[in-house]
Order: structure tokens, then sequence, then C-alpha cells
């Protein structure tokens, strides 16, 4: 019988996939706390793992959640991993992209396919429309300067978020991820050249060529609550590719913040 693992990162996306499918496989890195049982693996045992999925009948795998880069303890390498390290350490210092495509190349060499978490659930990534709210001729400005950025970023596989407010960037999303970036706007709202003008967009997008299997940008009811912090007017993405988590909790938080959120074309 064919089955399917779900390769769960942290944040509340994985307990969301796994309510969807019938009696999946739950792994998950073993440095990783992620919201629901998951059996943990080492990235420097994959090719193992890989026997382990093949042997329990798995065919497919789906990837949701946050997942940070672990530490690599060279001595737990064993012999068939460790000859496809150059592989997998070459796309790690290219970005988190091409790490993560790394590993999704040597899954499906192993015969596991990789699903989308839109294949799942496909109501989670919204098509182009206002849900609520209206973005005003400075904000629809504010989203096009955000998602310029965002593209620029990408492409050096940097991050997949920015704030923009009046024209101006008052930050990027790198590293640290989209809390650290609202956290920044917030601390650097007094830069906003008029105080009285417009409060600034939370633009998000995947990065230009991503494979979008897997790291697809999110939102969900806390980045409301951190736009909102920020003093922000409302928060946009880019149409079909932006996943939106807990959708009735976060339109609720972001009509009562006052905020739009635009799921722009």
């Amino acid at each position: 019988m064919s089955r399917i693992a779900l390769i769960a990162g942290e944040g509340r996306l994985a307990p969301a996939i796994a309510a969807a499918l019938d009696q999946p496989l739950v792994y998950a890195l073993d440095h990783l706390k992620p919201a629901l049982a998951a059996r943990p693996f080492r990235l420097e045992r994959l090719v193992p793992f890989l026997d382990e999925l093949t042997d329990q009948g798995v065919t497919r795998a789906v990837f949701a959640g946050a997942i940070r880069r672990p530490k690599i303890e060279p001595e737990l390498f064993d012999a068939r991993t460790m000859a496809i390290v150059p592989r997998i350490l070459m796309g790690m210092q290219s970005g988190d992209d091409a790490a993560l495509r790394a590993v999704l190349d040597v899954f499906e060499e192993a015969g596991i396919s990789i699903c989308s978490v839109d294949q799942i659930l496909p109501d989670l990534v919204p098509g182009e429309a206002v849900l609520c709210g209206a973005p005003g001729p400075c904000d629809q400005k504010d989203a096009a300067r955000a998602a310029e950025i965002v593209a620029g970023l990408g492409a050096l596989d940097i991050g997949q978020g920015a704030v923009v407010a009046q024209g101006l960037c008052l930050a990027v999303e790198a590293l640290p991820g989209t809390q650290a970036m609202l956290e920044f706007a917030r601390l650097h709202a007094g830069l906003k050249p008029d105080p009285q003008g417009a409060g600034g967009v939370l633009y998000k997008a995947p990065k230009p060529g991503q494979d979008r299997r897997i790291d697809l940008p999110t939102i969900g009811p806390d980045t409301v609550t951190q736009a909102a912090e920020a003093g922000l007017a409302g928060i946009a993405w880019q149409a079909g590719s932006v996943i939106l988590l807990e959708r009735a909790e976060t339109l609720r938080r972001a009509e009562a913040a006052g905020l739009f959120l635009w799921a722009r074309g």
C-alpha cells in the first residue's frame, strides 16, 4: 500500500497538513520541535532514513513547517550518506532554497515524489483577492515597491518578505525570519517621513525560480498581530503563492486591527 510521509517543521502548518492526510507517517529533524508527535531523523543519516521510508511503503512525501538548519556532526555520517554530502553542503552554502532543492533531489532519486502543500490543501493558498479591508492608492504603491524588493532579494536566495512605508524600505527578511523583520520595522517606525501618512505594507512572495513544493512563505494570526504592532496598514502577498494559516482567526485579527489582507495578482 502506498503511504505518504509528512516531514514536519515547526509552527502550525504541519498539524494542519497532518489533519488533512489519512494516517501519514510523521517525521522531523531531531533538532526541531514540531507541534505534533514526530519520529526524529538526522540529516547525517539521510540515506538510511530514506531506506526506512521505502520499507514502510512510502512513495510520496510532503514538507510542512519551518525548518532551521541543523548543526552537522561529521562523525555521525554513514558511508552512503557521506557520498552525497558534497551535493548537500554545496546547496547549504548557496542558500536555503538551494539546500532544500538538493535534499528534494535525493528523495526523488530514492523513488519518493514530493507533494506541495497546495496539492494537499488547496484552500491554504488563496488566489487573487482582497480578503479584508481596502488597500488605498498609497498602500498599493508601497506593495508594488515591496514586491520589487522581494524579487531582488529572492534572486540572491536571501528572503521572502519586505516592509515598505511611504515608498521607503523599513525592513527586509533574512535568516532570522518574518518575526524579526516585523520587530525591526516596529522599532524603526519613526523613520516614516510623515507620521500621519501611509502606515506601510508587509509583502511576501516566493523567491524567483523557487521550487514551490517546499518552503512557500506563510502568513497567519501572529503575522497580523506583529504587523499591527509595527503600525502597518496591511499585508499583501503574491496571489496563489503564499500559505494562509488559520484563515478565520487571521481575518478576525486583521479586521479587529483595521488591517487589510490582499492576495495581490
